[in-house]
């Protein structure tokens, strides 16, 4: 053998990049074992607990508690039947991987201390663990001769302990130790109880860590016959023959229960065998001081010694024609490899040529002690599980898998743009973003022209961002029958700096964690832009685009979309004519409701100045009642615009608001019943109802700041200012509402007989929107939106893809005045109880709530007029998607969901 065996020093890596880690899920406990089947990642933790994750949309689905100690092991049938699970005591327990029930509880007779591995055999229907014993010990679920009640006294918990049931002089006993949480452990439909003679005691001399079950992995067996594979403390693995007889057969010393030792490999004493997996008859084993040693299981030979990693390999397998492995230096690797299943049983030619690391990376800042290999949707992926109390899912950058298809990399590439898209700093309120801002507009253009748009750059006289013009040519003949949908966004955010520690990540590279997408704009309103986008992509390589859709995305919405107007109208003629506005720039009322939006308020800011004749003057030195000040003039005539019940006191201000309906104040009880429903502090339902009605259909004035001129100190102020802002609602024009701003303050103004100055000035405006809910584009989303809802997501929507670094960014507190927050505060993880296998929150078979809106969104109005179009407005994200905030998020799958709509919606309009 040392002929054949081969040793290469630890290098630093491969040449190719890391793979793109595409979501972090956070636990309160260590993670210790992985296993992953058709739906959900399994994660055992320290606490106990096996938690449950949705590989379609990362977010959390249950925790079980499944153990009084650390969950050890988890192991997936092969059929998918049975979920098995061991941990730091001598109880194996086996779940329904799709009910999340407990199934089977089983136990030793013997004391075992804690069960490291477990596995199945299907061919005799029978469960195999290894022990802190050195035993291999295993049961049939279906003997019913096994079977045992609940209240059993040989229970390991009933039964006389050597430490616990020991008595003391006098007497006194140690108490066994309970927790609060032991209740919490389902209890098992089936109990079973493993015969005293299914024992291999001391397979191993050491703890038997790791095991598996293969068919044929030998010339020694037939090629359908299931084997043992285990690997145990002492350093050697082991092959056992499975037995067809019962655990009770003995009739000679060479037949010990159900197993029979066939092979040996490696001697004892050796570095401990943490993890092993079997391909072909090549068997890989993941040792200590990370070790991977390569065995041919036809000739018992050690091929090679891969020097993979500095700490123990707690993981190792062979997936997507690679060898994987992670350790507890917190890196993970992977290596090329020589033979997989498909080919015939290996041999040790050209084995030297092959292994070399392609990879290694720095995958957890702490010991990874459970990896897994799994493909979903035609995605390959690599799950690892650290002691940081974190899983992470990382997209494998190797050869596609033969069966995947277009659909799966054209979702990839959706994912891929919205985070190049995230990466631009977009600021449009800060003057050292501005190139950033026309290099995401730049972006943007080259996207849409590569999914097959007529692009073109608009742009106003003034020194404005850009207009990003894309139109996607239906194929309904002749030209003049299409309808034509205008989807209007924005590519400019709000400021989000990472001077403090409020951001966990950096702003402008997008992070996928528990089922969500952070990063500045992923909400509001770069993710909504790209679903659409990539809903357009999809119904033109289905060919089922009739109409035209048009994108108009405007780079300063949240500076108040200044040169918007004057932009559309010098292109009006590019544009074309327009059936119908679509927009998605806000959020649900709570997580779990989708909702369409039907009204905005508007807004109008105005600066209100007062300067005095005289420059800055010495309180004391200088100031008598002989001179007018500023300031005090100001604050007396800021007093004058509100009265008792902060009702406006401009004349006239209140003309032309529409009553409320009927239908509307339907509307109004129905979202307030549910809300009341996610939160009863909410309540009670009429304050909840008006509270509502006060932000959404009715008009307010708020006085923002006062500035002065001159340092601090004992000053008379030669010039004060105050911001103040009127939020207008359906009825009220903005320019009559100016009018008697205007007219309002100088009459009051007058009558203080001042020798100081008074100047209004108007810095921006917006009209007040109100849709029509039972329109046809209204009624199209409606439609679209249950649709979409009433079932789980999408399968080929459900996976980012690879990641882009990006630089880090600044960012200072919202103070954009172009909020769309609708004011209601849930809390963020309410729920119903109920999930789909999906881990999604059950479909609600309600229609969507139809809602106003406290905010404003300057264009919406001024398109809805331009083109005589009715306008209607999605919300895509959810409440706490913290929007202008941050950490901003948009959960993975209103991704999914709102391309899903659009695909819809652009359809059928």
């Amino acid at each position: 053998m040392p002929g054949t065996l081969q040793h290469s020093d630890l290098d630093d890596g491969g040449p190719e990049a890391a793979p793109d880690q595409l979501q972090e899920l956070k636990h309160d406990g260590s993670v210790l074992s992985i296993a992953v089947s058709g739906d959900y990642i399994f994660t055992g933790t320290s606490k106990g607990q096996i938690v449950v994750w949705s590989l379609s949309t990362y977010q959390l689905v249950q925790t079980i508690q499944a153990h009084k100690r650390s969950v050890l092991c988890l192991f997936l049938s092969q059929d998918g039947k049975y979920l098995f699970s061991t941990a730091c005591e001598p109880i194996i327990n086996v779940w329904c991987p799709k009910s999340f029930t407990r199934l089977y509880e089983i136990y030793s007779t013997y004391d075992v201390g804690d069960v490291f591995s477990v596995v199945y055999s299907p061919q005799n229907e029978t469960v195999y663990f290894g022990t802190q014993t050195q035993y291999i010990q295993w049961v049939g679920l279906k003997d019913e001769d096994r079977k045992v009640s609940h209240d059993s006294a040989n229970h390991p918990d009933r039964r006389q302990h050597k430490f616990f049931d020991s008595r003391a002089v006098g007497g006194t006993s140690t108490p066994r130790r309970t927790e609060d949480y032991y209740s919490l452990i389902p209890r098992a439909e089936t109990v079973l109880e493993v015969d005293p003679y299914a024992v291999e005691k001391y397979a191993h001399f050491g703890w038997v860590f790791c095991m598996q079950i293969a068919k044929g992995p030998t010339v020694l067996v037939d090629d359908d016959e299931e084997v043992l594979v285990s690997g145990g403390g002492d350093g050697t693995i082991k092959l056992w023959r499975l037995s067809d007889k019962g655990p009770g057969y003995h009739e000679d010393e060479d037949t010990k229960g159900s197993i029979q030792e066939l092979m040996v490999l490696g001697e004892d004493d050796a570095e401990s065998v943490m993890s092993l997996f079997v391909d072909g008859s090549f068997l890989y084993a993941g040792k200590l001081h990370g070790i991977i040693e390569l065995w041919d299981l036809d000739t018992k030979q050690r091929l090679r010694v891969i020097h993979a990693h500095t700490g123990n390999i707690n993981a190792v397998g062979l997936r997507f024609g690679l060898l994987w492995s992670a350790s507890t230096d917190g890196f993970a690797s992977k290596h090329s490899a020589a033979h997989t299943t498909e080919e015939s049983h290996g041999t040790s030619q050209d084995v030297s040529q092959r292994y070399q690391c392609l990879s290694r990376w720095k995958a957890h800042g702490a010991k990874i002690l459970s990896a897994a290999a799994a493909t979903y949707q035609n995605h390959q992926l690599f799950i690892t599980g650290a002691n940081d109390n974190t899983v992470r899912i990382w997209h494998v950058n190797s050869a596609p898998a033969e069966t995947e298809e277009a659909d799966g990399e054209h979702e990839d590439m959706m994912i891929r743009s919205l985070r190049q898209f995230v990466s631009y700093k977009t600021v449009s309120s800060r003057p050292e973003f501005t190139e950033d801002c026309r290099k995401g507009a730049t972006f943007l253009g080259s996207l849409f022209k590569r999914l097959g748009a007529q692009v073109e750059m608009l742009s106003s006289d003034g020194p404005h961002n850009p207009v990003v013009f894309a139109k996607f040519s239906g194929k309904l003949e002749p030209a003049e029958k299409r309808k034509r949908v205008l989807f209007y966004g924005h590519y400019d955010v709000v400021p989000a700096d990472m001077a403090g520690e409020n951001w966990k990540t950096d702003p402008f590279k997008l992070v996928g964690q528990n089922g969500y997408l952070y990063g500045r704009g992923v909400s509001d309103n770069k993710g909504p832009i790209i679903a659409a986008l990539y809903a357009v992509s999809d119904l033109l390589q289905a060919k089922a685009l009739d109409s035209d859709i048009i994108f108009l995305i405007e780079g300063e919405e949240e500076s108040g979309s200044r040169g918007f107007e004057e932009t559309i109208h010098k292109h009006k003629d590019l544009i074309g004519h327009i059936d119908y506005v679509l927009l998605a720039n806000s959020y649900w009322l709570d997580d779990e409701v989708p909702c369409l939006t039907y009204g905005l308020r508007g807004v109008l800011h105005a600066t209100v100045c007062v300067d005095s004749k005289h420059p800055d003057l010495h309180s004391g030195v200088d100031g008598s009642n002989m001179i007018s000040e500023p300031l005090t003039d100001l604050t007396l005539l800021l007093g004058k615009l509100k009265g008792p019940k902060n009702r406006v006191n401009i004349p006239g201000f209140y003309d032309g608001i529409l009553p409320i309906t009927e239908e509307e104040e339907l509307r109004y009880d129905d979202i307030a019943s549910i809300l009341i429903k996610r939160n009863p502090t909410a309540g009670p339902i009429d304050a909840l109802k008006r509270s509502l009605m006060a932000r959404w259909r009715e008009p307010n004035l708020t006085i923002h700041r006062y500035n002065v001129s001159g340092p601090d100190g004992s000053l008379i102020s030669s010039h004060a200012t105050a911001n103040v802002s009127i939020r207008l609602v359906p009825g009220q024009e903005v320019e009559e509402v100016i009018s008697k701003l205007k007219s309002f303050l100088k009459a009051e103004y007058e009558q203080f007989d001042s020798e100081n100055t008074l100047t209004v000035r108007i810095d921006n405006k917006a009209e007040p929107w109100l849709g029509v809910p039972g329109n046809y584009i209204f009624r199209t989303l409606e439609e679209a939106v249950m649709q979409a809802w009433g079932s789980s997501p999408s399968p080929s929507h459900s996976l980012p893809s690879p990641s882009s670094s990006s630089t880090s960014s600044s960012s200072e507190p919202d103070t954009s005045d172009n909020e769309k927050s609708n004011g209601v505060t849930l809390p963020p993880n309410a729920t119903n109880g109920e999930t789909t296998p999906t881990g999604v929150a059950a479909p609600k078979t309600r229609k969507p709530l139809y809602i106003r809106e406290g905010g404003s969104i300057p264009p919406i109005r001024f398109l809805e007029k331009e083109f005589n179009a009715p306008a209607a407005h999605l919300p895509c994200g959810q409440a706490s998607d913290s929007a202008h905030l941050h950490n901003e998020r948009l959960r993975l799958v209103n991704l999914q969901k709102s391309r899903e709509i659009f695909t819809t919606v652009f359809r059928k309009l």
